[in-house]
């Protein structure tokens, strides 16, 4: 009850605006990685394999591998999620769906895969999404890419989020922000690791920011009333990327995590923002929406197929819309 009471209490304060809306522009943009938590996670890899051409790496954070829920509620909460089921994660069904797609258009080359990174991050006191199911990404990715680019963190005794070195509950106690401070930057190894020859500089432990963060309107690139998005999203633009060619990265929030639930606290405290400053990312936030009606009451990311049956491809809709961002942000489109 007293968890109910705190969730209603953030879903009214957040129910007004406190940042200004911009209308997103475009920015020189030289380079664009994504990376999620759980249901971001699974965006992530999603949007990764979907546009392979567009995107060239991905960091997925707890969350399941490409496909991994068959278009299926109840094997997304199953099999994809617990330890004792893994054994249902059937691989050869995924990496055979990814290369179905692939053959329709549905999906870029899976060729575009190995030249390109991807991190791979499950805490040991993570009580949600398993270990054992978290792997299953390096065994998808290994069809397509060397072990080598696959950057994987299994030892530290996180739970189930996003990890910091300066903001979140006790590392191994999951709270309600899904913020863990484990004296460990997470954001700098994913993007260091999409990144590995760019040499980037690790922020100190909160550093002040000299950059704009904003709330931008995302209402602008829905084509579909059953997006589920939410009607703003969050933008951060460190000062000499509003002149200077930048690289873009998007991250997804995790289930719960999201606008509706509680506003702008994983988009202001996840790290990325101060590693964005640091090495010129312009680091975009889009906001799924929870919705008691439309399938997902928890805000999560579409991964078992909420919106329609191509969530995970080119054709889907969160997924269109997350092009659409890309393409004004980089392309001027």
């Amino acid at each position: 009850m007293i968890f109910l009471k705190l969730i209603l209490i953030i879903l009214f304060l957040n129910g007004i605006s406190s940042e200004n809306v911009k209308k997103l522009t475009n920015y020189q943009i030289k380079d664009i990685t994504v990376s999620g938590i759980s249901s971001g996670g699974a965006m992530a890899v999603q949007v990764h394999v979907a546009l392979s051409s567009t995107v060239s790496g991905s960091g997925n954070i707890a969350g399941p591998p490409y496909y991994c829920s068959r278009g299926s509620l109840l094997i997304s909460t199953t099999w994809c999620m617990s330890n004792l089921l893994t054994l249902g994660v059937d691989m050869n069904a995924m990496i055979n769906k990814a290369r179905y797609f692939e053959s329709q258009n549905l999906v870029d080359s899976l060729q575009n895969l190995r030249n390109q990174n991807v991190y791979v991050f499950s805490g040991t006191a993570d009580i949600v999404t398993s270990t054992s199911v978290a792997k299953k990404n390096e065994d998808f990715f290994r069809n397509f890419m060397d072990q080598s680019r696959i950057r994987t963190v299994y030892s530290i005794a996180a739970a189930h989020g996003m990890v910091t070195d300066f903001y979140g509950g006790p590392c191994s106690i999951a709270n309600i922000y899904f913020m863990n401070d484990c004296s460990y930057n997470q954001a700098f190894d994913i993007l260091s690791s999409l990144h590995p020859n760019e040499n980037l500089k690790i922020p100190n432990s909160g550093a002040e920011l000299t950059g704009m963060f904003a709330e931008f309107d995302q209402s602008e690139f829905f084509s579909d009333s059953n997006t589920l998005m939410d009607s703003l999203g969050y933008i951060y633009v460190p000062k000499k990327c509003e002149t200077e060619v930048c690289n873009l990265h998007i991250a997804f929030h995790g289930c719960l995590q999201g606008k509706s639930v509680v506003g702008n606290i994983y988009a202001k405290n996840s790290g990325y923002n101060q590693v964005a400053d640091l090495n010129n990312f312009i680091v975009i936030y889009p906001q799924a929406k929870s919705s008691l009606y439309g399938g997902n009451p928890s805000g999560c990311w579409d991964w078992w197929g909420y919106t329609d049956s191509l969530f995970a491809t080119k054709q889907g809709k969160q997924i269109k819309v997350v092009k659409s961002i890309i393409d004004r942000v980089a392309f001027n489109n």
